[in-house]
C-alpha cells in the first residue's frame, strides 16, 4: 500500500511539473505580442509628466515618443507631436474620431510610412506639417479625406514618386510645400485649367531635380497662380524660352520672380555644370533678346479683350481709357474684369489701365494698345496678290527655261549636230530670213518706208535649202559653184536672196 502511495505522488508530481511548463510557454510567447501591441498602440496620454494639455492644445514635442498617445480628448483642436520618433503612421493610431482637430504637427520624427487610412479619423484638419521626414512616395488618393485641408507642409523629405491622384479631394487647398525633395516631374496637373484644384495660389517645387518645365503651360496660367509658383533653385538647362518666362514674370513683379530673383539659376552645358542666373542670360551667354512689356495689337474695325491680370484672385476691379478718360458704355467690362473694345479706330491707341483693389492688395495694371491704320482683310489681300506676283514670276521663268533646254530643236543650226561634208544643206540660209514666195512670184516693189508688205521671219525648209544654196566661199570658190549650178542662177539673184532689209527682223 505504501508502494501505491509513492507511485500516485510521484505521477501527481510529474503532472504538475508538465502543466507548469506548458503555462510558462504560454506566456514566453505572449510576451512579444503584448509588446508589439503596445508599441503599435502606444501609451495613455498623460498631461503632467510628458504632455502640456492648454485647453483644446496638446503638445507633445521632444518627449522622445514613438507612438502617438492614445486616450487623446475629442475636443483636441491643435495636437503637437514634432521632434519625435513616430517612424509609422498607421491606420489606428487614433481610434476615435477627432471632429474638432484642425492642425497636426508630424514635422521631424523620421516619418517612412503614411496609412491609405491614416486620416481617415481625422477629416476636418485644415493644417498637417509632415515636414522634415523620411517620406519617399505619395500613393495614389492618399489625402483624399482632407477635403478641408488649406496648408499641406511636405518640404525636407525624400519625396522621388508622386502618384498623380494624391492631392485628388483637397478641394481647399490654398498652400502646398514640396520644396527640398527628390521630384523630377513637375505637377502640372495641379495648375493646369481643367485639372487643376481650384483654391490652390501657392505650390513650392523649388530645390528638387526638375530638368524640365512646360513653359507654354505656366506662360498661359493667370497672374494670381503665376504669382504664387515657386520652381528657382532646379537644375533647369539654359535657355532663352526660359529666360524669357522668368524675365516675364519678373516684368510683372510675380513674387516668385523678384523676391527669388537670385535663385533662379540655369546650367549651362558642358562638363562643369555651371550655373549662373536666368536673368542674366541675354547679357553674355546665349545673347537672349531682350523682353519688355507685351503690347496688344490690333487691326481697325476689330473688337479687343483686354484682360485685366492681376497677382490676387478676389479683387474689385475698374478701368480707365487712353488719357485717364472713364470707360463709356459702349465699352462692357465682363464678370472677370475684362474690357471689351471695338469696332476699333486709329485714336483708340494708347495705354489702357485697370486698378485692382482689395483690402489687402491695390494694383493697378496697363495695357498698351496698337491699333493700325488698315482692316485685317485689306493686308490679307495685299499678301495674297504678293503671293499670286510671286508665283507667277516663277512659273514664267520655269517656262522659259523650259523652252530653252528642254524643247527639241529641228533645225541645222542647232548645237550638236553634225552635216556631212558636201551635204548641199550646210547653207547660210539656215539662219536667214526668207522672203515670202508671194514676193518672189510677182516681183512687188517695196512700198514707202523701205519695207515689205508682208514680212515673214521663218526658217527655210529644207527643200528651200538646197534649191538656194549660198555658203560664202572667201577664197574664190564662190564663181564656180554658182556656175556648177543645176539651175544656172546668177550671182546677182543670190544676192538679192542673201541679202535683208534693215527693218526686217532677224530670228534666230
Amino acid at each position: 500500500m505504501g508502494g501505491s502511495l509513492w507511485i500516485s505522488h510521484g505521477a501527481t508530481e510529474a503532472s504538475f511539473g508538465g502543466r507548469s511548463f506548458i503555462a510558462v510557454l504560454r506566456l514566453a510567447l505572449l510576451l512579444p505580442t503584448l509588446r508589439v501591441s503596445g508599441q503599435f498602440m502606444g501609451k495613455p496620454l498623460d498631461c503632467q509628466k510628458t504632455c502640456v494639455c492648454a485647453s483644446n492644445i496638446v503638445s507633445c514635442s521632444r518627449v522622445n515618443l514613438t507612438n502617438v498617445p492614445t486616450t487623446l480628448p475629442q475636443y483636441t483642436a491643435v495636437l503637437d507631436l514634432s521632434f519625435n520618433a513616430i517612424t509609422r503612421l498607421r491606420a489606428e493610431w487614433t481610434p476615435v474620431s477627432l471632429d474638432r482637430l484642425h492642425s497636426l504637427h508630424l514635422s521631424h520624427n523620421g516619418l517612412t510610412f503614411l496609412s491609405s487610412e491614416a486620416f481617415a479619423n481625422v477629416k476636418k484638419l485644415r493644417c498637417l506639417d509632415l515636414s522634415s521626414n523620411y517620406i519617399r512616395q505619395l500613393d495614389e488618393f492618399i489625402f483624399e479625406p482632407l477635403e478641408h485641408l488649406e496648408v499641406l507642409l511636405l518640404y525636407s523629405n525624400r519625396i522621388s514618386q508622386i502618384d498623380r491622384t494624391a492631392f485628388s479631394g483637397l478641394v481647399s487647398l490654398q498652400r502646398l510645400y514640396l520644396s527640398h525633395n527628390q521630384i523630377s516631374r513637375f505637377p502640372l496637373e495641379l495648375v493646369k485649367e481643367r485639372s487643376r484644384l481650384d483654391s490652390l495660389r501657392l505650390l513650392d517645387v523649388s530645390s528638387n531635380r526638375i530638368k524640365t518645365l512646360p513653359l507654354n503651360e505656366l506662360q498661359a496660367l493667370p497672374a494670381w497662380i503665376k504669382n504664387g509658383l515657386y520652381f528657382h533653385n532646379n537644375p533647369l538647362p539654359c535657355s532663352c524660352e526660359v529666360h524669357e518666362v522668368v524675365a516675364r514674370w519678373y516684368i510683372k513683379e510675380l513674387s516668385s520672380a523678384v523676391d527669388f530673383r537670385g535663385s533662379h539659376t540655369c546650367v549651362l552645358p558642358g562638363h562643369q555644370k555651371e550655373k549662373i542666373a536666368i536673368l542674366d542670360l541675354d547679357k553674355v551667354y546665349l545673347n537672349c533678346s531682350e523682353v519688355t512689356a507685351m503690347d496688344k495689337k490690333a487691326f481697325l474695325e476689330q473688337f479687343l479683350v483686354l484682360d485685366c491680370d492681376t497677382r490676387e484672385r478676389n479683387v474689385t476691379k475698374s478701368w480707365a481709357l487712353p488719357g485717364n478718360i472713364p470707360v463709356p458704355p459702349a465699352h462692357k467690362i465682363a464678370d472677370d474684369g475684362s474690357l471689351r473694345i471695338g469696332p476699333l479706330k486709329a485714336e483708340d491707341s494708347g495705354v489702357y489701365t485697370c486698378y485692382a483693389t482689395s483690402e489687402s492688395l491695390n494694383e493697378t495694371v496697363y495695357v498698351t494698345v496698337v491699333v493700325f491704320n488698315s482692316t485685317e482683310i485689306g493686308g490679307l489681300e495685299n499678301l495674297k496678290t504678293a503671293y499670286t506676283t510671286l508665283i507667277g514670276c516663277l512659273v514664267s521663268l520655269v517656262l522659259v527655261l523650259f523652252y530653252l533646254y528642254l524643247t527639241p530643236c529641228h533645225y541645222t543650226c542647232c548645237p550638236g549636230q553634225r552635216l556631212e561634208k558636201g551635204d548641199p544643206r550646210d547653207s547660210l540660209h539656215s539662219s536667214t530670213v526668207s522672203i515670202t514666195h508671194a514676193h518672189l512670184q510677182t516681183g512687188q516693189e517695196r512700198p514707202e518706208g523701205g519695207g515689205f508688205d508682208n514680212k515673214h521671219g521663218a526658217f527655210l525648209q529644207p527643200k528651200d535649202r538646197l534649191e538656194q544654196n549660198g555658203r560664202l566661199n572667201p577664197i574664190g570658190e564662190e564663181d564656180e559653184e554658182w556656175r556648177g549650178d543645176s539651175r544656172g542662177r546668177r550671182r546677182s539673184d543670190a544676192g538679192s536672196v542673201s541679202s535683208v532689209s534693215s527693218d526686217t527682223p532677224m530670228v534666230v
